[in-house]
């Protein structure tokens, strides 16, 4: 463990200098802080709630002015606590390093940095002097000993990143303060920019993105979270509406030579981001897909009312556009092995295939082949060739669906929408438990379904091979264990039968049993995963990725595509370089999940209530008899108004290092 010499932290002064001890406090208990890179260890650690030294030999000055030089660069420039006095600390600051006297005092310059943080408009200038401040207030004497010398400061080896709750809640590290700026600036395409960076699929994702952001959003504290996906839906237009992106192979800054294949199984939304993100790096991709079209679960898994297919089609298309090939109807196992897409002469494949498959429900009498039975992707499938003209497929009499995750909801409502008399969701915990959406549960109470929580089935009830019904029983909560949770358990004697034509078993999904197989070399986890190395992405067998569903297990449409991003970067790192590199802005995002370092109040000013924009959508009685689109777009206005709630909640870390850190990307 990383030993503190001294500090300050949330206000607390730490100071272990030749043995001493501040009374009452401990040395923090830092995870992860010995080294950043290989044999490199880190000697300082600057954040917004205040600063770490681990080697005594460290200058403070330059430390800090490395840290305020970062601030500098980074100001929007709309408030002057923030613009002028980033700018004039840092100067001040490296006069001080040089040698020579400053503008400012130490005095004056701990003052201009409680000026930036009580009165600038955003979280960088109320957080980027704070711990400076607190330096100066409990430090003086290293401060002064350093200006005694009057001689420039050795160069220190640094990194500076710069972040916000939002972005580091988000799978895919989107910049979300910097492209709600833009709509504020009245410039959604250049916000559309800032998405585009990180994935192909911002018109899918503004509809069904679960909003890590949002949960993460510091303006939930004062009212209500920022609509970040609202806001996304809103600039997505630049790129499927009004106002469409044209993509086209005039956008790959250096197209490799035509012997720079890769290849990706699956197109889903990790096989697509790959894809992309390779293309823009120059190579040569072609997407090889089990099913006749290209999308994978968010063309057959989401249903119209939340993903129109026009939409997802025109952003597929994207990759056509940048010279990708598609070739359908072709399944890994099946149609073609890992070592035939060696022998095609593919230099690297990256498997993104998805779980396609239903899990079973485990309960007595549970036979796939009886007619009414049904996996929650097996109906959604049907669901999905229903809507486009491929097979009708229309439901009469009660429909029971279990489970209470996205897929079952969108099996409920999808099962309103064809005909059923009435819906019923059984859940074996309570309704808070359930892990979809929270919209996607009110929506689906809004449609009318049936809620039976803490119900979980017993056996499916048949009658001359058809599904008449199943037996449920309740569920009561047990006591609270010793890590805080609560299980369920039957109730003796509470049994019954729910009468049903349908059963939907919406618990689960896996990857196809099929599809990798021993002599492809790719080790497969007990749970029939695709193993693969967490930073890489590279599986046992040499140029061959994974990632996506199969990887993570069923996860969301985003993190996928934040695999697909990670993938591609690793493969080109393998294919130009042998190895993939050192990606410093993903050392320090380790560094900040593993301490739990981001503070829990980011809210330095006061700011008025302003409760959030939402999304026009059709009525519940309306909407429930087809498959049309429930949300539609905010205005512009709207757009501008919601974009003005965003606090902007930067914040700036940086590290002071013994040897120079390798460069690298995100």
């Amino acid at each position: 463990m990383a030993q503190v010499v001294y500090g300050v932290w949330d206000g607390i002064v730490h100071d272990y200098r030749q043995g001493r001890v501040v009374e009452g406090t401990t040395p923090p208990d830092l995870k992860d802080f010995e080294v950043f890179d290989e044999n490199n260890p880190i000697r300082a650690f600057v954040a917004d709630r205040g600063f770490f030294v681990f080697d005594e030999k460290v200058n403070l000055i330059d430390t800090f002015w490395q840290y305020l030089s970062k601030a500098a660069d980074e100001s929007c420039g709309k408030c002057t606590p923030c613009r002028m006095g980033t700018v004039l600390v840092r100067d001040a600051l490296g006069a001080m390093r040089r040698g020579l006297e400053g503008d400012l005092s130490l005095d004056e310059i701990a003052t201009m940095a409680e000026q930036m943080r009580a009165t600038s408009l955003c979280g960088l200038g109320q957080s980027c002097g704070t711990a400076l401040g607190k330096a100066i207030a409990a430090f003086r004497d290293e401060f002064e000993a350093e200006l005694a010398k009057k001689e420039p400061a050795r160069p220190q080896n640094s990194m500076s990143y710069m972040t916000a709750p939002c972005i580091e809640a988000c799978p895919s590290k989107v910049n979300v303060p910097r492209y709600i700026d833009y709509i504020r600036d009245g410039k959604p395409e250049h916000s559309l920019g800032v998405i585009l960076q990180k994935y192909p699929m911002a018109a899918t994702c503004s509809r069904v993105c679960v909003r890590f952001c949002e949960a993460a959003c510091r303006r939930k504290m004062v009212d209500e979270a920022v609509g970040i996906k609202i806001l996304k839906r809103y600039v997505a237009e630049y790129q499927t509406g009004a106002h469409p992106l044209v993509f086209s192979k005039d956008m790959i800054a250096n197209i490799l030579p035509e012997d720079q294949r890769v290849v990706v199984v699956g197109a889903g939304p990790a096989g697509v981001s790959c894809a992309y993100h390779l293309l823009m790096r120059g190579y040569h991709v072609d997407i090889y897909e089990a099913q006749g079209e290209m999308g994978g679960m968010a063309a057959i898994g989401i249903p119209s009312y939340r993903l129109p297919k026009d939409v997802l089609l025109n952003e597929m298309n994207a990759i056509t556009k940048l010279g990708g090939r598609f070739f359908f109807n072709q399944r890994l196992g099946t149609d073609f092995s890992v070592d035939d897409l060696m022998q095609r002469g593919y230099k690297s494949v990256f498997l993104a295939l998805g779980c396609q498959e239903g899990t079973k429900m485990g309960c007595e009498n549970e036979d796939t082949s009886l007619q009414g039975y049904e996996s929650g992707i097996g109906f959604l499938l049907k669901v999905h060739d229903h809507v486009a003209g491929i097979k009708t497929h229309n439901i009469e009499g009660e429909v029971v669906v279990v489970g209470g995750g996205n897929v079952a909801m969108d099996c409920v409502r999808s099962a309103i929408r064809m005909g059923a008399k009435k819906v019923h969701l059984v859940y074996r915990r309570t309704e808070a438990d359930m892990p979809a959406d929270r919209e996607e549960v009110v929506a689906a109470h809004d449609e009318g379904i049936e809620f039976h929580v803490l119900t979980n089935p017993l056996a499916i009830v048949s009658e001359d091979g058809k599904v008449v019904g199943v037996k449920l029983t309740k569920m009561e909560q047990t006591e609270v264990d010793a890590k805080g949770r609560r299980n369920v358990r039957p109730i003796p004697g509470s049994e019954y039968v729910m009468p049903c034509s349908v059963v939907i078993a919406a618990i689960g999904q896996q990857v196809d049993t099929g599809s990798v197989k021993p002599e492809d070399g790719v080790e497969m986890s007990k749970w029939n995963w695709v193993v693969a190395n967490k930073e890489s992405l590279a599986t046992s067998r040499p140029g061959v990725f994974a990632g996506g569903d199969c990887y993570l297990g069923p996860s969301t449409l985003i993190a996928a595509m934040a695999d697909g991003l990670k993938a591609a970067r690793n493969i080109d790192d393998y294919l130009r370089r042998g190895s993939t590199r050192f990606f410093p802005r993903s050392r320090m995002r380790k560094i900040l999940d593993n301490n739990k370092l981001f503070s829990n109040d980011c809210i330095e000013v006061p700011v008025k209530n302003e409760y959030r924009v939402h999304h026009p959508e059709l009525s519940p009685e309306v909407r429930k008899t087809m498959f049309g689109e429930v949300e539609q777009i905010i205005s512009s206005e709207d757009a501008y108004k919601e974009s003005m709630r965003c606090m902007r909640c930067y914040r700036i870390y940086s590290v002071i290092t013994e040897h120079s850190i390798p460069e690298g990307a995100a």
